[in-house]
């Protein structure tokens, strides 16, 4: 009889907490059903305040209202909000030539760009290198053999530097080192080397992206907005001959501040003996990449003398990659490896870019700002370094897109340059390097994502900060370093 009234007891209490648990997550699915509508505040509230500043100034003509409008929603949607960045920049540049803040075609034009044609071609190189193996191949060459831990520490980041010259996107980077990360966690079995290692190949990546006009989507932005204000551009040899110098220096330096900071002397001077694959042979769609590269390169540094742009370069040896019964793949496994995500995003922050110019809201926006912070009285070009470097380098905290950093912050930093009488060269690429720079969150890069989120045990959003503090700082130092040690002596004097 006990039993049976203290099962009775034992029922009656599991059915309640039962129900409870049910009304929990009722209230948890309704809660999660209206959160957008907390979500909504910010950007909504931030848009209504933007939407009554451009509307007071007298002097500010109705496109330009509009487009600086439209480029300010763009900017508050980045960061505030979770939607897909070239979602937002497709949604509010259509909005824009809808209100009529620029004519139609524009879009139509960006898309036709020859910076759209080059990051097509960039992709279905970075596609090739990919499937032939030659990334794993370069990647490899760290676990050939028992070596000390700092050693292969060393070798790694020597790797990946110039893999920025043939994998166009960071995240197809990071994803190419995944499998040479697994094989040197494994081998080391410990807990603070596999944390370092997650965070050195990421930070390498991300670091030498500098090194390349074609590194990122955000320097083919860059250079186009500096040829639609100034009329020049950057080339790729230039490019290579200010970065590469500066995205060894910085990739060095960073491997050595990851060793210093989580590892200890023992780990360092440990070995370890990685398990690998038998070397194979090299294979012939390995030597026609190899071959179709470094003539697309050659191509590359010599525009000057041939006149023939990179972009059409870049395309032509797309197409030679993908040749039938030649190519090293597929004409469809070319367009699978081309991120048209992004290639939508440069277009239309290329049109939003182009409005602000065209209308002059841009030079209108920063006149003001710099009056009033005072920075456009500044006769010093160490305060006027310090500013730009310190602007730059902290951008990807408040706006995490790569791309939509330099949508949003080449118009007004080359507008600057204009007013102030600056090199708009020298002022692009050293903006360019602060932006390029996303290490203090893992959100601000994909190859961060990607290394966080693996099922193995890898760096703690902490870990990141932690390194942060003083790779943002050692970032800082590097620039005032090289501009007055190298860059001013080679055509980058502000």
């Amino acid at each position: 009889m006990s039993e049976q009234v203290n099962q009775s007891i034992w029922a009656q209490f599991d059915e309640q907490r039962a129900k409870q648990e049910k009304a929990a997550k009722k209230s948890e699915a309704s809660g999660r059903k209206f959160r957008w509508v907390v979500d909504a505040i910010l950007p909504v509230a931030l848009a209504l305040v933007v939407a009554v500043a451009v509307s007071l100034p007298q002097t500010l003509p109705t496109e330009a209202r509009i487009a600086l409008f439209a480029f300010a929603l763009a900017a508050i949607l980045w960061s505030t909000t979770s939607l897909n960045a070239a979602y937002v920049a497709l949604a509010v540049t259509v909005l824009m030539i809808l209100a009529g803040g620029s004519p139609q075609d524009k879009l139509f034009d960006a898309l036709a760009s020859d910076v759209i044609w080059l990051m097509i071609g960039a992709f279905v190189l970075g596609g090739a290198v990919q499937q032939t193996g030659l990334a794993e191949r370069m990647t490899g060459i760290v676990i050939g053999r028992k070596r000390k831990v700092s050693s292969m520490f060393w070798l790694l980041t020597a790797a990946l530097v110039p893999l920025s010259f043939f994998i166009p996107s960071t995240s197809g980077r990071a994803a190419v080192t995944i499998p040479v990360f697994r094989s040197i966690a494994d081998a080391a079995d410990d807990a603070r080397i596999t944390r370092a290692l997650a965070l050195l190949i990421p930070t390498i990546i991300l670091v030498a992206t500098i090194s390349t006009l074609i590194g990122a989507g955000s320097h083919l932005i860059a250079n186009d907005l500096l040829n639609q204000i100034s009329n020049t551009r950057i080339s790729f040899a230039q490019w290579a001959m200010w970065g590469v110098p500066f995205g060894v220096a910085a990739s060095f330096i960073s491997a050595w501040v990851i060793m210093w900071l989580f590892l200890d002397k023992e780990r360092r001077e440990r070995e370890l003996e990685v398990p690998h694959r038998k070397k194979k042979a090299w294979q012939i769609a390995e030597w026609k990449t190899i071959v179709i590269a470094a003539v697309m390169m050659i191509f590359w540094v010599t525009e000057s003398y041939h006149g023939i742009e990179i972009a059409t370069v870049t395309v032509v040896g797309a197409l030679l990659l993908t040749l039938p019964k030649f190519g090293v793949l597929s004409w469809k496994d070319g367009l699978k490896a081309v991120s048209w995500n992004l290639v939508i995003f440069v277009g239309a922050a290329l049109v939003l870019g182009k409005a602000l110019i065209e209308t002059k809201a841009a030079q209108w926006l920063i006149e003001g700002i710099f009056e009033l912070s005072g920075i456009a009285g500044a006769d010093s070009h160490l305060v006027l370094l310090l500013a730009l470097a310190f602007i730059t380098l902290t951008s990807h905290i408040y706006m995490t897109s790569h791309a939509a950093r330099a949508a949003a912050l080449v118009p007004p930093i080359l507008y600057l340059a204009g007013n102030l009488e600056l090199n708009p060269v020298a002022v692009l690429f050293i903006g360019t390097i602060g932006m390029d720079y996303c290490l203090t969150f893992p959100v601000s890069s994909k190859a961060l994502l990607l290394f966080q989120e693996l099922d193995t045990d890898t760096f703690q959003p902490s870990d990141l900060l932690k390194l942060s503090s003083v790779l943002l700082i050692a970032h800082l130092l590097l620039i005032f370093a090289f501009y007055y040690g190298y860059w001013r002596w080679v055509g980058l004097a502000l």
